[in-house]
């Protein structure tokens, strides 16, 4: 007997690629930047400056050096809240639509449209 393999989940995300959110839990609680990456099998972002991790690289060839890299480490979804630039405030989504009838996202504290 072979066990099937199953696809990863793919959870529906809150946050796109390009949105700003800050954080609301953690050891970066209150940080804001921009989503560079996300994942939605996991249910991350990569948010730009936010966890930043430090990997120590090995040399590959001889008489290279070794390096110490930093890079951007994934966190929960969860942690984020989407953030106005403009009021200065971290707000709920949710979902309306324009005159036209495209479905879009608005910040429910200041009514901004993202989309």
């Amino acid at each position: 007997m072979t066990k099937k393999s199953t696809p990863p989940k793919r959870y529906k995300m809150h946050v796109k690629k390009g949105d700003t959110v800050q954080i609301i839990s953690g050891k970066d609680k209150g940080k804001v930047g921009e989503i560079l990456q996300i994942l939605p099998q996991k249910s991350q972002v990569v948010i730009k400056g936010v966890n930043i991790r430090t990997k120590h690289v090995k040399p590959q060839q001889e008489g290279e050096s070794g390096q110490i890299t930093t890079f951007e480490a994934p966190i929960h979804s969860s942690k984020v809240m989407l953030y106005s630039n403009k009021e200065k405030v971290a707000s709920r989504v949710c979902h309306t639509f324009t005159e036209d009838g495209k479905k879009v996202r608005m910040l429910k504290k200041t009514g901004e449209i993202l989309d």
